[in-house]
């Protein structure tokens, strides 16, 4: 046959023939023989997926299996209603026979973690589903995800995260198994080493009023963020958020579990206990009390005063009278215990009888208060929870197990990013500012220390007293001929900032004098322009501070409360703008340090470094003087009879342990056996046990609940500042959190001196110093 003739048109409809341009023409002029594509060039045979309609509980077994057993996270039904939906839709009948619905839901749980995703897979908890399920239906053919795919829907889909996450960046590798989305997240994807590798631009105050308003659901055992406007009047629900989390928190307590399948789990009761290997403590809901005279039981419940003057407890059930009068404490004078608290009471329920049998003694159906009283045989507090158990990150008793309690590290609870979606990212973003702090140290001295993050916390700053400006001075001037890496990163100042309230018609102090007072303290700054260069300031209001001292007279005011007015800190503000303004930053070998800066913050407040890693709450609050007002007293009875107390005793245990001091610390530590440490001890055990930072009725210590998220102590702070200037200064560790208290700027005596508290983030421990001005 002639090469250069035009074929018959019937060879282009033979079988099997796929070239895509005809034969040759000489009429066009095109070759003898047609370009051919090669095999990696042709584009992709789209199979066509004939939908089918999945019932969401088909595909559950699948998902249980992918989501959770896999990925160890949490599927709601209305997550699984709409991924029935789209592996329905786009892999058809071969969702199962080929294993199509398992690839595509192990993507879709991948994404959904770097997205910074909840536990809980559902709209709304860290990423969208959608979004995501938009994105990558784009990316499938076949019922298959191919690798290399563009996606026109994620250029619509925009972001699939309120965290930040990008889906239109995310790209596919090919693996062996279908391929996947194995890029990375949006942490990985911004170049870390663009980022600032100074600490202090890791610095972040954050108030009271901008944290997240959570709310602990019962049913789901999960936080969800409150949508509604904040109100003064919110639904009584928001008011049992803390009972939740201090039940929650105590039914993950191993005392509190069924050993049943636990073999090797550690307990807490001592190895001289009568019980059987493995029992655990039941808690029993007051209204189950009825019809139970004469037995024991151990119930949680909040202390409150009924009308008539005598002790209840109540709890979600019910109230009943407590008696208390032959009740031990435990561990004995170790914690506080007043009406407002939440307590364990183990004791025995005795009925009020009458001649013709019938119990009395008011309502006695679910919610009311029951007849007869309830004795008390021991009082205790819950038991606390370390952080790294409530985020599930901590090894179990020291094992190289992972604990499977608490389990809530995906919740943002500041606002700045979970411990896990932002935790590991930040930790190296702390190790390369302290390389950096390493590097910049050798090149002035020989040996050069480890660094420090120091932070200098000062309380009870009255600025109407003189003597308050000269002790201010002192201070400063000792850390100014310090070197730069020697210099606290931050001063926390804590009001009260005057000695009277102010603006209440009754005191010395109006807003002119007020405002004269911080002026006086911008002069003082002004004369340490280095300080006020390469430091932040952060102030904290107490209660005779405005506006809230104008209406309260310096009594208790409604926590959390707003910062100071901008109206009365222009002048420290401008001086920190003149000192920033004659420092030539360009001239630095190393990264450019932000500039100083002043903050004014609420109270209570958080202090953030490096995101979740380092985590300081500062509340100002006389409340150890509230709390020996309130507390309740026991009376021990000689005679009293013989009970079995192996459960208070396994508590006991529990409740006391603390975290043992490095040589350091325990240099700097008080002596144990002086009554300020008994008393510090007492006050850090009842604050941290009852999980709030207001355990006191409204009448006592109003709060607002539509921002209780503020005064909560769940998951524990790294670090607790509790300003309380009736107390003896003290730094001690309890269950990994470090509370430190500074107690007054000014301590009473007849030598001049000025005490303040050096707290050192990196080793999370503080320490009491004091100079003479």
């Amino acid at each position: 046959m002639d090469p250069t003739s035009t074929p018959r048109h019937t060879d282009r409809f033979k079988m099997g023939n796929t070239d895509p341009i005809p034969s040759s023409s000489p009429a066009f002029g095109t070759p003898a023989r047609p370009f051919r594509m090669n095999k990696s060039n042709a584009p992709p045979t789209k199979t066509s997926i004939l939908p089918i309609l999945l019932p969401p509980s088909t595909l559950r077994p699948v998902a249980f299996r992918t989501f959770t057993r896999k990925h160890n996270l949490t599927i709601s039904s209305s997550a699984l209603q709409t991924l029935a939906a789209f592996v329905g839709k786009n892999c058809g009948s071969g969702w199962r026979e080929e294993g199509l619905a398992e690839k595509v839901l192990d993507e879709v749980a991948k994404i959904w973690k770097r997205a910074g995703g909840g536990v809980i897979v559902e709209e709304g908890k860290g990423a969208s589903l959608k979004a995501i399920l938009q994105t990558l239906e784009g990316s499938m053919s076949g019922g298959r995800v191919v690798a290399g795919k563009q996606s026109n829907s994620a250029d619509r889909s925009g972001n699939i995260s309120s965290m930040g996450a990008d889906v239109g960046r995310i790209d596919l590798n090919d693996h062996s198994q279908g391929g996947s989305f194995a890029s990375r997240s949006a942490d990985n994807e911004e170049d870390e080493s663009q980022l600032s590798v100074h600490p202090r631009h890791w610095l972040k105050a954050i108030e009271a009023f901008d944290l997240p308003r959570l709310t602990y659901n019962v049913d789901k055992k999960y936080f969800e963020t409150l949508k509604s406007k904040p109100t003064l009047f919110p639904p009584p629900s928001h008011k049992t958020t803390l009972y939740n989390l201090v039940y929650q928190r105590l039914l993950r307590n191993e005392s509190f579990q069924s050993s049943l399948g636990m073999a090797g789990v550690p307990s807490l009761q001592r190895s001289s206990s009568n019980l059987a290997t493995g029992q655990s403590y039941k808690l029993t809901p007051i209204a189950n009390l009825l019809g139970r005279s004469g037995t024991s039981h151990l119930l949680l419940g909040l202390l409150t005063t009924s009308p008539t003057g005598d002790l209840s407890l109540v709890d979600l059930t019910g109230t009943v009278s407590l008696d208390l009068s032959h009740a031990r404490m435990i561990p004995e004078d170790g914690a506080w215990f007043a009406p407002g608290m939440i307590v364990l009471v183990d004791g025995i329920y005795e009925e009020e009888e009458m001649i013709k049998g019938s119990v009395l003694g008011g309502n006695t159906g679910v919610g009311g208060s029951i007849g007869g009283h309830f004795v008390g045989v021991s009082i205790c507090g819950p038991p606390c929870e370390r952080r790294d158990i409530s985020l599930g990150t901590g090894n179990r008793q020291g094992s190289g197990e992972l604990s499977s309690s608490g389990g809530f590290g995906w919740v943002d609870f500041l606002g700045i990013g979970s411990e896990r979606a932002q935790g590991a990212r930040m930790r190296r973003i702390q190790e390369k500012c302290l390389q950096g702090e390493r590097e910049q140290e050798s090149q002035t001295e020989t040996s050069a220390a480890p660094p420090r993050l120091k932070v200098a916390v000062m309380s009870e700053v009255n600025l109407d007293n003189m003597r308050t400006l000269d002790a201010l001075r002192k201070v400063f001037s000792s850390y100014n001929d310090l070197a730069l890496h020697e210099r606290p990163q931050t001063f926390v100042l804590i009001g009260n900032f005057v000695q009277t309230a102010v603006i209440n018609g009754g005191g010395r102090a109006g807003s002119i004098e007020y405002k004269e007072y911080f002026d006086s303290l911008a002069v003082v700054l002004s004369d340490f322009p280095a300080l006020l260069q390469h430091s932040t300031f952060v102030f904290v209001p107490g209660d005779n501070d405005p506006w809230a001292a104008a209406f309260s007279g310096g009594a208790a005011s409604t926590i959390p409360r707003h910062p100071i007015p901008e109206l009365f800190t222009s002048r420290i503000k401008r001086a920190f703008t003149t000192a920033n303004a004659e420092l030539d930053r360009s001239h630095q070998n190393s990264t450019p340090a932000p500039p100083g800066e002043a903050l004014w913050t609420s109270n209570p407040a958080r202090l953030s470094w490096f995101g979740p890693v380092h985590d300081i709450a500062i509340f100002r609050d006389d409340i150890s003087s509230r709390l020996r007002r309130t507390a309740i007293n026991t009376k021990t009875d000689e005679d009293e009879p013989e009970l079995d107390t192996t459960m208070h005793e396994a508590l006991e245990n529990d409740t006391v342990t603390t975290e043992p001091e490095s040589a350091p610390a325990a240099a700097n530590k008080p002596d144990t056996s002086s009554p300020a440490a008994t008393m510090a001890r007492r006050l850090v055990k009842t604050v941290l046990d009852q999980g709030t930072l207001a355990p006191f009725p409204l009448t006592m210590r109003p709060v607002l609940w539509d921002h209780a998220s503020a005064i909560q102590l769940y998951p524990l702070p790294t670090a607790l500042i509790l300003a309380d200037a009736e107390a003896s200064p003290f730094c001690m560790t309890y269950e990994g959190c470090h509370v430190m208290n500074p107690g007054r700027l000014l301590p009473e005596g007849a030598v001049p001196t000025v005490r303040w508290i050096e707290y050192d983030v990196l080793r999370n421990r503080g320490k009491v110093r004091e100079d003479r001005y």
